[in-house]
């Protein structure tokens, strides 16, 4: 990163204070670093302590006659490789999303013409507020990049998602993003991944479900968008944060699934990490089933869902140069893996233990925070992989996916004609 620029925006919250430790590792690494703090950022933090670690003036005043002559809030918005909002707060991204410029962090905001990384924090309720969200999807089908809420504890004492991301994961991703197009193999390529379970309705308060938590299938989407790919993300109910930078699209149900699949093609590789329910319901009941008086448990018909792996690996005329799949297995799992690559046609599968036994000992690995898989390629070899954290094996995926992709064309899809305009979109029952 050395020779970048940053413009760090300074919203009012009380992680400000993690700025700090960003500014001094930017600068650390090389990295410039001019700070716009605002009205209420200087509640929390003070100008001095920005200037005295980035070692450049602070800007605060719009109407700042000796700040607009020097520098303007035009230039000082432009002259930056990446604008950076840390801590974002809800207030800032509303305006953000409305495009209002009443201050110098929003003027500049709306003036710059580089890529924009928020680090949201506040109160989980507001995060998790409809409006909220919705202003964060807003921004993110424009290209703004994000990172975090964590969960965690508050200041307030409340404890949930909306923490600011630690210092050290939001230097990672400015890393990631001022990184020159060469260090991302996968640039021009747009990867589709699948993740969580399904959900099929049996009347409108119960469904079937599994128990997949979509930890790795997320982590994957978050791997292949670091390595520069264009990823689309087609995710089951889960509680998982969106990965930034990744358009993320929700759904519920497996037909739900392979609708958004499809729409989503061309795509240059497919990962298929979604646990998909292998039923549906046949007719679910328009009203709650009622026990009867006798208790006896109803009957219920259920028919085949659609294959979303075999369909994508089987489409001649928009199949994927790579197409991977997963198999969740709780006995012979790299005989019965085999078996599904085959049944399936996908170029890769990967194999893992979901029984209570699973995962080295360990237990399921639903919901857990590591993984071993068993990597089977296309002639059948196979490679065991030892446990390690979701992340790290999600990284590792992606580096092996760019590694096999080099040799071949960047396929048709290219940056503009995806079929959704938007970053996050909803798909109700």
């Amino acid at each position: 990163m050395r020779g970048k620029r940053i413009l760090l925006v300074v919203a009012g919250g009380i992680a400000a204070y993690k700025t700090l430790e960003v500014i001094r590792r930017l600068r650390d690494a090389g990295v410039s670093v001019r700070c716009i703090l605002t009205k209420a950022g200087s509640q929390f933090v003070t100008p001095l302590s920005l200037a005295a670690l980035s070692g450049e003036p602070v800007y605060d005043d719009l109407f700042s006659l000796t700040d607009e002559t020097e520098m303007g809030h035009i230039r000082l918005s432009r002259e930056a490789d990446l604008v950076v909002v840390a801590p974002a707060t809800a207030d800032l991204m509303a305006k953000m999303a409305g495009g209002h410029a009443n201050d110098l962090a929003s003027t500049a905001l709306l003036a710059t013409n580089k890529p924009v990384l928020i680090c949201p924090a506040m109160n989980p309720a507001m995060w998790s507020h409809p409006a909220t969200r919705a202003n964060v999807a807003l921004l993110e089908s424009r290209g703004i990049y994000r990172i975090g809420p964590n969960p965690g504890d508050m200041a307030c004492g409340e404890d949930g998602l909306g923490r600011l991301a630690e210092p050290a994961e939001i230097l990672a991703t400015i890393a990631e993003l001022l990184a020159d197009p060469g260090q991302k193999p996968l640039a021009g390529r747009h990867a589709l991944v699948t993740s969580g379970p399904t959900h099929e309705p049996i009347d409108p308060v119960r469904y079937i479900a599994n128990h997949s938590s979509g930890k790795q299938g997320h982590a994957i989407a978050a791997a292949l968008a670091k390595l520069g790919a264009r990823v689309t993300l087609v995710s089951g109910p889960v509680h998982e944060p969106d990965p930034p930078g990744v358009t993320v699209v929700r759904i519920t149900t497996a037909a739900q699934m392979l609708d958004a699949c499809e729409a989503a093609l061309p795509a240059d590789l497919a990962v298929c990490a979604a646990a998909v329910a292998d039923w549906t319901v046949d007719g679910p009941a328009l009203q709650k089933m009622k026990k009867t008086p006798g208790g006896a448990p109803p009957t219920i018909a259920l028919r085949p869902n659609p294959d979303i792996l075999a369909t994508l690996s089987q489409d001649s005329a928009r199949r994927p140069a790579l197409v991977v799949g997963f198999a969740a297995e709780t006995e012979r799992v790299v005989d019965h893996a085999r078996d599904k690559r085959t049944r399936k046609g996908c170029d890769w599968i990967l194999a893992n233990d979901v029984s209570a036994n699973g995962n080295q000992g360990r237990g399921s690995t639903f919901g857990a925070s590591e993984n071993t898989v068993h990597l089977i390629t296309e002639d059948g070899a196979v490679e065991d992989w030892p446990t390690m954290d979701k992340d790290r094996l999600a990284d590792r995926l992606a580096l092996r996916l760019a590694e096999h992709l080099k040799g071949n064309p960047i396929g048709a899809a290219q940056e503009g004609e995806h079929p959704f305009d938007c970053t996050v979109l909803n798909s109700e029952h």
